[in-house]
């Protein structure tokens, strides 16, 4: 395994309004990307979601933790998909920054 794929994404919704955009996200995510990952495992306890998917035959974990200046996510990905890590954290911030701008 390699290091963890860290991505925090300050916002200033407040805890609540945060929590409800990230989970209305993971379920869009959940049906926007099915044709390139499965989600094997989802998790909510209060504030932390706790998840495990997979994608091109390989496996990540991680953790998304909602806070009231903040939402921080944590992925280890397995070697092959380390080498996208990269791409996925420009990707990720990009479309978080996007669910968490104030509207």
């Amino acid at each position: 395994m390699s290091e963890p794929l860290i991505v925090v994404i300050p916002h200033s919704l407040g805890k609540t309004e945060a929590l409800r955009r990230i989970k209305a996200g993971v379920e869009r995510g959940r049906t926007e990307f099915a044709r390139l990952m499965s989600v094997e495992e989802e998790s909510w306890a209060g504030d932390r979601l706790t998840f495990r998917v997979s994608a091109l035959g390989q496996r990540a974990a991680g953790i998304i933790d909602v806070y009231e200046g903040a939402v921080r996510l944590e992925v280890t990905l397995p070697w092959l998909l380390s080498k996208f890590a990269q791409a996925v954290q420009r990707v990720v911030g990009h479309k978080g920054q996007l669910l968490l701008e104030k509207k």
